[in-house]
């Protein structure tokens, strides 16, 4: 049994084995870090690998799989949806486990490989006459591909869902959101969409037009190069320094019942003193008469102390630093100041680098290094939230003050 190489089966193969490759790159370093993310990672690598290993196969004049193996499971195909889904859940929330739960994910997958299981068993004869008597004109083969479908749609939209919810979250929570975007994330979930649009595409031209297998190999290329994609991309990404646990609720503690100590009023002498009280008389959704002393000491807090100024500031952070919790001090921030977490820091550091640009004695600074002297970790980051929050650029406002 001789493997031909030529201008379709090359490629395939060359995929194929760069994609179990970078699945056994990511199991070691999963193995060596802990990491469920890489695992799972690895997993989807070789499901597209077997996704394209039948047309490698039958391109190189390798024909077990129509002989010797008909019928026998040959792709996790009802199953890789599924684990796209939660690799991407385990990337921003490092405190995922599969739980009995999850379980039922795996149903599709098991239902179709105890199916070609039970037929595969009873011999070749067997096989033949199911497909010709029961598979094919009962249409289960077109029910399978159907289900295909449906389910790698609906975990894509799962996963469209769960990156908006993510993104979402992260500006309630972190100053800096820019090292854990996560690009990757958005840039995989293009990439699965658009694979999975141009599969859609082949499928309904080989139906219309009943292409050969050659004419069909488009498709499998289209695989070949979501395997450079991943692998490559997947293994460079760059995990962020902070442990992401979305979907879960940070709490931090200083009291029994986890509630937080009360704090002191804040003299509304001291509170005027605060540049960003202007917040509070501006904003329109109303804060809860107990959550009031938790505002004033806030406010007093971020002028007097400058907590702003550490570029790695997260909700937990302040919220240990006023001894109390997130879940206290998240609806504070958003109803006592109308702004989401991000924002607010980032009014701060904004307002702060307006006083230090102005400044005559900071002349021999950039505006770079002002902003990083302010708290702001990277010119992009700055530059984002300084025409967010104030609808024109740096340099803009500086000339306009000159």
């Amino acid at each position: 049994m001789t493997f031909e190489f030529n201008a379709y089966s090359a490629p395939l193969l060359f995929g194929f084995i760069q994609g179990w490759i970078y699945a056994l790159l990511l199991w070691v370093r999963a193995r060596r870090e802990e990491r469920l993310s890489d695992w799972l990672l690895g997993w989807v690598l070789v499901g597209l690998s077997f996704n394209i290993w039948e047309y490698m196969l039958g391109f190189g004049g390798i024909e077990i799989l129509w002989r010797e193996l008909e019928f026998f499971p040959r792709t996790i195909g009802f199953l890789f949806p599924a684990l796209c889904y939660f690799y991407l859940k385990s990337q921003i929330n490092a405190d995922f486990r599969f739980s009995r739960h999850d379980l039922w994910h795996a149903v599709p997958f098991l239902v179709y490989v105890v199916y070609h299981l039970i037929v595969f068993s009873m011999g070749p004869a067997f096989v033949e006459r199911w497909k010709a008597t029961v598979h094919y004109p009962y249409h289960i083969n077109d029910i399978e591909s159907v289900a295909g479908i449906a389910l790698s749609v609906y975990y894509l939209i799962l996963s469209l869902r769960l990156y908006r919810q993510y993104r979402a979250w992260i500006k309630t929570q972190f100053s800096d959101t820019e090292t854990i975007s996560f690009r990757w994330f958005r840039n995989f979930l293009i990439a699965l969409t658009a694979t999975f649009l141009f599969s859609l595409f082949m499928m309904i031209l080989d139906v219309v037009f009943t292409l050969t297998f050659w004419q069909d190999w488009w498709d499998e290329l289209a695989g070949v190069f979501m395997i450079y994609y991943v692998g490559i991309h997947g293994y460079a990404q760059v995990q962020p320094g902070r442990r992401l646990t979305f979907g879960q609720t940070t709490v931090t503690d200083s009291s029994p019942d986890g509630v937080g100590v009360e704090p002191e009023r804040v003299p509304e002498s001291v509170l005027q003193t605060s540049e960003l009280a202007r917040l509070v008389s501006r904003t329109p959704t109303a804060l809860a008469t107990d959550l009031i002393p938790w505002r004033d000491t806030l406010l007093a807090y971020m002028e007097n102390e400058r907590p702003y100024l550490d570029p790695d500031l997260s909700l937990n952070d302040l919220a240990r630093r006023l001894k109390t919790n997130t879940s206290v001090l998240s609806p504070v921030i958003n109803a006592g100041t109308g702004k989401n977490f991000n924002d607010f820091v980032n009014q701060y550091r904004v307002d702060a680098f307006k006083r230090q640009a102005l400044d005559p004695a900071n002349g021999h600074l950039s505006l770079l290094g002002i902003a990083l002297d302010c708290g702001f970790n990277s010119k992009a980051t700055f530059n984002r939230a300084f025409k967010k929050l104030t609808g024109q650029s740096p340099r803009e406002f500086v000339e306009s003050v000159e």
